[in-house]
């Protein structure tokens, strides 16, 4: 399941990303949307885990938490 995690400190890293996920379950990527210019963080990224039960768990307990002072939004990422 591919999951949308938006509103992310624009210092946190891939790793500290992968991190949050992974206490919930198999993480297969992460990845922080940056803008192609600047380079800097456009404040949302995605996660990808093969295991839709622990993605659900992810996104139940994640969504809304605080993750480097910021409220995270987290959902499951919809198709264009």
């Amino acid at each position: 399941m591919n999951i949308f995690v938006g509103n992310l400190n624009y210092r946190l890293d891939v790793e500290a990303l992968e991190q949050a996920f992974a206490q919930y379950g198999q993480v297969d990527s992460a990845k922080i949307i940056t803008d192609r210019e600047t380079g800097r963080a456009k404040g949302f990224g995605f996660i990808e885990m093969s295991n839709d039960d622990e993605a659900r768990a992810a996104i139940e307990g994640l969504n809304g938490a605080d993750l480097m002072d910021r409220e995270i939004v987290v959902n499951e990422a919809r198709p264009r």
